[in-house]
């Protein structure tokens, strides 16, 4: 969708891009976040040719930008940016009906239903607001009309730069996910611009983190917490990050890797000294293929017949949760149904590991302590 290729920007002697080259996928949401002048606004401004590079290429669609009309680019890209840009002698309505009647449309009637769904979109009632002026509403609000603006170009591209910045903790979460429903739901390609890492994780298909006009990472929240390329990544995302965001943290990362299990032609007997050599009360039971049939503890077969065999007495509807599953969700399933443990399976069903109250504790103190080491 968004191709820069070997892109550098020069102001007389000094670097601000240095051969930036990065393809952007169609229908995804990248930010471009980084400390101030690490590049990634001028970055975001070569995209609608507000700024033109030094040297290297533009791609979208496969078109080079350079060969399209600067007017024609903007008028079928959208932009929100921190101010909301806003024509303040202008009544809501028509600062949404602009883009569309300079583009040519003629049709008031389809142009005039377009604005209603935008306004719907966004949240806000077109009778209440339409015929108001910027000024007469909220930050939060104008930040919705510049939000509705920019999908009025009926663009596949949109770009953001630090839209919410200005806006208070709480009119600013609330619009980070109106816009991660918003993209999911329409599947815009969008470019948003922030020097703030949490915004960037709460609203990132894939975040691009920059410095001194160069990429040290590119790739998905996910994988910069877990594998920051860099001290200067680890640092900038921060070591509490994973506090801050607990789930980023998945099953894999908080289960016991080799829980005790048996195969269900086992007898009670042998179940029982398994359990005590091992030191636990309850066996995950698993096919040859380690496919998860069943549970057995020990306060469900210490009564049982010593010869009777675990396949036939065992529980066969476990619970269990999938490798990618994250922490919250864990913890809701396992309070939800009060069991103490939860089996981990892949997409084929095989046990690959156990949660446990334990091993969640285990696994957040372990990054407690990975903190103070570093204080």
């Amino acid at each position: 969708m968004i191709r820069f290729k070997n892109i550098v920007k020069k102001y007389r002697t000094k670097t601000i891009i240095n051969d930036f080259s990065l393809h952007v996928e169609g229908g995804q949401l990248v930010v471009f976040v980084g400390p101030s002048g690490c590049g990634k606004t001028t970055l975001l401004k070569m995209i609608n040719k507000l700024i033109e590079p030094t040297s290297g290429k533009i791609y979208v669609n496969g078109k080079d930008i350079s060969t399209i009309n600067s007017i024609e680019l903007r008028r079928n890209i959208g932009y929100v940016i921190q101010n909301t840009g806003l024509f303040p002698h202008m009544s809501i309505k028509e600062n949404l009906e602009l883009i569309p009647k300079l583009k040519g449309e003629k049709d008031s009637a389809q142009i005039t239903q377009k604005t209603m769904e935008l306004m719907q979109m966004v949240g806000m009632n077109p009778e209440e607001f339409l015929h108001r002026y910027p000024n007469e509403l909220s930050g939060g609000q104008q930040q919705r009309i510049g939000v509705a603006r920019a999908f009025s170009t009926n663009s596949d591209i949109i770009l953001m730069d630090e839209p919410f910045s200005a806006l208070d903790p709480v009119t600013r979460g609330s619009l980070q996910e109106e816009l991660f429903q918003m993209q999911k739901e329409y599947n815009k390609t969008i470019i948003f611009v922030t020097h703030d890492m949490d915004e960037a994780i709460k609203i990132a298909d894939k975040i691009c983190l920059l410095k001194d006009g160069n990429i040290l990472q590119f790739d998905t929240p996910e994988n910069i917490l877990r594998n920051p390329a860099n001290d200067f990544v680890e640092n900038f995302i921060g070591k509490r990050r994973v506090w801050n965001n607990p789930e980023l943290l998945k099953s894999r990362d908080i289960m016991i890797h080799n829980p005790v299990k048996i195969i269900p032609q086992r007898n009670v007997l042998q179940a029982i000294e398994i359990m005590k050599d091992n030191k636990v009360d309850s066996l995950l039971v698993t096919d040859k293929n380690n496919a998860l049939l069943g549970l057995v503890t020990l306060k469900g077969i210490q009564l049982l017949k010593r010869n009777s065999i675990i396949g036939e007495i065992m529980e066969r509807n476990v619970l269990s949760v999938r490798d990618d599953a994250n922490l919250i969700s864990v913890l809701f399933t396992m309070n939800e149904h009060k069991t103490g443990y939860i089996p981990v399976v892949n997409e084929n069903n095989q046990l690959i590991g156990l949660i446990t109250r334990s091993s969640i504790l285990s696994a957040l103190s372990s990054q407690l302590i990975d903190l103070e080491v570093t204080f």
